[in-house]
This record gives C-alpha cells, structure tokens and sequence, in this order.
C-alpha cells in the first residue's frame, strides 16, 4: 500500500482510519428497469445512457475508497466467498454509483433485490444481469451488440437509468425506485430495497 505525503494532517487522518479498517478487518477473519411511460421522457433517457457509455471515472478519492470497499466487502461475504470477485465487483459498482452521484451502497441494496449478484441472472420480462436491465435499452441507444451479463456494461446502464428515475422524481427515493421496478405507485418494492440497504449500512442481517 503506497503512503501518501504526511504534509496534511488531514491526509494523515484517512491513512490512520483506513489502517485500522484493515486491521479490524484482518483480525475479524437481488426488477428490471422498465421501459418509460412516454416518448419524451423515453429520448431523454436514451440520450444519457449514450453519454454514459462513452464515459469512464474511477474513485475520487483513494482512502475513502479502501474504507469503503473493506467495509462493504465483509458483507458481501454472504453472497460472494472469493474475496478478489467481491474487491473487482465492489469497484465497479463504486465507480459507476459516484460516476451519476448515487449512493453506491443503494446500488448494491438495489443488486442484492434484483439479482443477489448473480449476474447471468434473466428475469420472467427477459430482463438481464445484475441490475436487471431490459435489452430493448441497447437498441434504443444504438449499442445492439452490448452484453448486458457483462458487469460493466450492466453497472453503467443500470446505475444511469436509476439516476434518471431518481431526477425526474426531485429525489424522492420511494418513488424512483418504483418505477425503476415498473411499480409506480406502490411501495412493496422501494420498502424492499429500503431493509436490503440497511444491512449495506449497518451490517446487521
């Protein structure tokens, strides 16, 4: 692990605070984004997923990230043995969470309703992969060819389609998550997401 400047007091905190995580650590030893209710809305979309897919970020900031992953690493355990898999998965879906400035642990409360991570998983509607995308979304885009079982492609798609329920609803979390789902209206599905996210938060089942 590469050590940063120890000129900020600051940086030096989040070095101590990440140490610690590691060794606590140490020593500790899953609906598909449905389709728009109208043409307009629909364009809008599609205009953000072709953006999206020609862009790439990465963590804005290296130390926050390392907490971050450990601590969501842990509980991914339940749903992940291989610790690499958990690592590779949790920084996708970090990069592209931060990358629409959404929370990332709502993205994986959101992949644990959906899919339990199982990302060949193909819902009853035809809809794909972890965050369960629908295809029709690749021919609105012009992207045919893209495989929505691939863990990128998936994360990029989903997480996109999720910000932009979350902007037409003003925030509104309840409301957003509903109609990703095609459940506007109700709430069984948010209050779904809801309860999966406070173990992303707490780490209590």
């Amino acid at each position: 692990m590469l050590l940063p400047s120890f000129s900020s007091g600051y940086r030096c905190a989040k070095l101590l605070r990440s140490l610690v995580l590691w060794c606590s650590l140490l020593s500790a030893l899953p609906a598909a984004a449905a389709g728009l209710p109208n043409e307009t809305e629909r364009a809008e979309l599609r205009t953000l997923l072709t953006a999206a897919i020609a862009e790439a970020d990465s963590f804005e900031d290296r130390f926050d990230a390392e907490v971050w992953l450990l601590a969501m690493s842990t509980r991914l355990a339940r749903f992940m043995p291989d610790a690499a898999e958990r690592l590779e998965l949790l920084r996708h879906i970090h990069r592209e969470a931060r990358r629409v400035d959404l929370k990332p642990d709502l993205v994986l409360a959101l992949i644990q309703v959906e899919s339990r991570f199982d990302r060949f998983a193909v819902s009853r509607a035809g809809a794909q992969g972890l965050m369960q995308v629908m295809p029709f979304w690749k021919q609105e885009i012009g992207r045919s060819n893209d495989n929505l079982t691939d863990v990128v492609t998936n994360l990029r798609y989903g997480c996109q389609i999720l910000k932009y329920y979350l902007d037409r609803e003003q925030g509104n979390w309840t409301r957003a998550l509903a109609r990703y789902n095609g459940s506007s209206g109700q709430t069984w599905y948010p209050e779904r997401v809801f309860t999966a996210w406070d173990y992303w938060h707490t780490g209590d089942l």
